[in-house]
């Protein structure tokens, strides 16, 4: 049975930063893109980076800058590492696993709240 388990969420102040990790289980990890997606109350769910598997990565315009999404096979884990976070970064955050239009898996989300 497939799995992403995310974890690392929380609260954080404006400016701060927060990591959080999907762990994948029941898939071959090193076959699948990755990525990292977010939804806010009341929005849709928009994608924050994925890293293919290959390594190639690619951003949000959003977050460019400021999140780098990095994976290590051997922990069949993807990392998101967020910086210089900002109230509009509150949300909660998806892992998605993706092997092909077909093929697509999603954990359960985690949620990032930033605020004072």
């Amino acid at each position: 049975q497939v799995q992403l388990a995310e974890s690392g969420g929380g609260l954080v102040q404006p400016g701060g930063s927060l990591s959080v990790s999907c762990r994948a289980s029941g898939i071959t990890f090193t076959n699948y893109n990755m990525g990292w997606y977010r939804q806010a109350p009341g929005k849709q769910r928009e994608l924050v980076a994925a890293i293919t598997s290959g390594g190639s990565t690619n951003y949000a315009d959003s977050v460019k800058g400021r999140f780098t999404i990095s994976r290590d096979n051997a922990k069949s884990t993807v990392y998101l590492q967020m910086n210089s976070l900002k109230p509009e970064d509150t949300a909660v955050y998806y892992c998605n696993a993706r092997l092909g239009p077909h093929i697509n898996y999603w954990g359960k989300g985690t949620l990032v709240t930033v605020s004072s």
